[in-house]
């Protein structure tokens, strides 16, 4: 039986191991999103309040929006 339960179950470091080899990526896709959400920060900063109101946010909802926390209003609305 002792041989059969190494290969049903995966040992702990296998675990931390696959870890490590994750955390590069996981470091890069935050950093990469973290640098296009302060460009489109940048980007809707410099836009007029007429072009802010089209897109449906104030000025004052640019990070919020930008990081999807401002619902989407008038839209599905028949």
């Amino acid at each position: 039986m002792s041989a059969v339960l190494p290969t049903i179950t995966r040992p702990v470091t296998a675990k931390h191991t696959e870890a490590l080899f994750r955390l590069p990526g996981t470091l890069y896709r935050a950093i990469t999103r973290h640098f296009i959400h302060r460009a489109a920060i940048a980007d809707l900063r410099e836009s007029d309040e007429h072009a802010l109101q089209d897109i449906g946010i104030v000025r004052s909802q640019i990070e919020a929006a930008v990081h999807g926390l401002v619902p989407r209003g008038g839209r599905g609305r028949g």
